[in-house]
């Protein structure tokens, strides 16, 4: 899945990873989107929630090995 950033957000815990997301997110012109890697597991609640909250769309989360994760956000409008 094509993305136009990405943040590496592995050794950091809830809910620095979703906050940290948010920043790039807001950097972002609406429709573009963001890779986030985690490796928290409070992320699998976490970051679905940070998309559905802030009317982001969560594009695709890919399983890179427990407890590293890859998440797309598209940015909302």
């Amino acid at each position: 899945m094509e993305f136009d950033a990405e943040l590496d957000a592995r050794g950091l815990l809830c809910p620095l990873p979703v906050l940290k997301a948010r920043k790039r997110l807001m950097a972002l012109a609406p429709g573009q989107a963001l890779r986030v890697v985690t490796d928290d597991p409070a992320a699998l609640v976490d970051v679905p929630h940070f998309c559905a909250e802030q009317n982001h769309t969560l594009m695709d989360r890919t399983d890179l090995g427990h407890p590293v994760h890859a998440w797309v956000i598209r940015r909302g409008g």
